[in-house]
């Protein structure tokens, strides 16, 4: 059985998750806010405010794709996967992953 000391031996990674998972956010956030504020005008019917949702879904989306992102870094510096192929699935994850927060976060407004 493994004591405290080894297992924070075996999980260090250089750099910490927290950095991975605001870069995504950021990205995230950057992407739908480019989208929202420069797509003109909004639909009288929709809800009073309909741009908080996509506000907030989308960098939860680029969260986790940076949370994978981090666990595939950590894969591939441990020689348990190919660096390249990690940083190639991390990539197309992430992608994914926002474009599906996107169509989340825009359902019933401009994803109509």
């Amino acid at each position: 059985m493994a004591t405290g000391n080894e297992l924070q031996n075996r999980f260090n990674h250089p750099i910490p998750l927290v950095k991975f998972v605001l870069i995504g956010a950021a990205i995230g956030l950057m992407l739908i806010s480019l989208f929202l504020f420069t797509a003109g005008d909004a639909d009288p019917n929709w809800p009073k405010l309909w741009r908080l949702r996509p506000l907030i879904i989308v960098p939860l989306a680029g969260a986790m794709g940076g949370v994978f992102y981090y666990f595939m870094d950590y894969l591939g510096s441990h020689g348990k996967i190919n660096r390249v192929v990690g940083i190639v699935l991390s990539l197309i994850v992430f992608i994914i992953g926002l474009w599906l927060g996107i169509v989340l976060g825009l359902d019933g407004t401009y994803w109509d």
